[in-house]
């Protein structure tokens, strides 16, 4: 059986919490295993879960495990693997799961494999997983009884794929008091509205090529006309350009787009980490030689204060 961590929002699974149901099919493919999931929240999740091909979804309703607690969460994870004895414990490559499954493995004394992109499981379990940014991946082979996985994000869709019952267990963890030092008080809800970087069909990025803030402006036009977001590497966050939530990279946002417009970004392996399922890119770059030039599908060379008018100016005439 392949045990599923979900994270969600108001009792909504989120994006990469599917994409990892998604991949944890095409693992069962192969194992012939049922899927289950778990997740810290309403029984309410179950519909949605089974939509996904989650056959039992165990509820840990724990009011005071609501709030995310790194180490009440794995605790509460160990706790429910000893007794279902799951072949896989497997969560999204978010913080939050990266995080969690960690402290799982430090519980167990078991290795994690994170990033995961591809799982062979014949006689022996080889893992692909990406590293160093997305720029090489690199074979793991897993010797433990329990394989603790977390998935490359965007590595796949997220598709349904319904079952006819999902089955749904309460599971109330013995935890005591010292697993809660360390835990999430409030939340900040993001005060931009509409789409965001790592939903929109288009997103313009921005570099240090743009030059300030007020640089911004024309790409903030171009997203107008293109319905789309505008985000940009790190250096303009350092710079105090765009704000760190913009940011786009491998500390930043992962993005993946029908269209990247890259302008004014050199593309280094950090900045690619994040947008490089980008369904197509275009570059916008003064420098021939830029990094980024080699990932690109489109390039135009040239000054971006020049060529984003000139776009824009076509769009309109169009």
């Amino acid at each position: 059986m392949i045990l599923v961590l979900i994270e969600h929002r108001d009792g909504q699974p989120d994006i990469p919490s599917l994409q990892t149901l998604s991949f944890a099919r095409s693992l069962a493919a192969q194992t012939g295993d049922s899927i289950e999931a778990v997740a810290f929240g309403p029984d309410s999740l179950a519909g949605r879960l089974r939509d996904h091909g989650v056959s039992r979804y165990h509820s840990i309703a724990d009011e005071q495990l609501m709030a995310y607690a790194s180490e009440a969460w794995a605790v509460s994870l160990k706790q429910l693997a000893d007794l279902i004895s799951p072949k896989v414990l497997l969560a999204p490559g978010s913080i939050k799961g990266n995080e969690v499954m960690a402290y799982v493995g430090a519980l167990s004394a078991l290795s994690v494999v994170t990033n995961v992109c591809q799982v062979d499981a014949g006689n022996d379990w080889r893992v692909t997983r990406s590293s160093w940014g997305g720029s090489l991946f690199e074979k793991v082979l897993i010797d433990q009884d329990l394989a603790l996985l977390t998935m490359a994000n965007n590595n796949v869709e997220a598709s349904e794929s319904a079952v006819d019952v999902c089955d749904t267990v309460s599971f109330t963890p013995a935890l005591e008091k010292k697993y809660f030092r360390a835990q999430v008080k409030s939340l900040e809800n993001p005060v931009d509205e509409g789409m965001s970087l790592k939903t929109a069909p288009v997103v313009i990025g921005g570099g240090r090529g743009v030059g300030s803030s007020e640089g911004f402006g024309v790409l903030e036009e171009l997203g107008e006309i293109l319905k789309g977001v505008v985000g940009g590497s790190r250096v303009t966050t350092n710079n105090g350009w765009r704000a760190h939530r913009h940011q786009i990279g491998l500390t930043g946002n992962h993005i993946s787009p029908k269209l990247y417009i890259a302008c004014g970004i050199s593309g280094a392996i950090q900045h690619m980490a994040g947008c490089k399922n980008s369904d197509n890119i275009l570059v916008i770059n003064t420098d021939e030689n830029a990094p980024i030039l080699s990932h690109a599908d489109y390039g135009v060379i040239g000054d971006l204060h020049e060529i984003v008018p000139a776009i824009i100016k076509e769009i309109k005439n169009s």
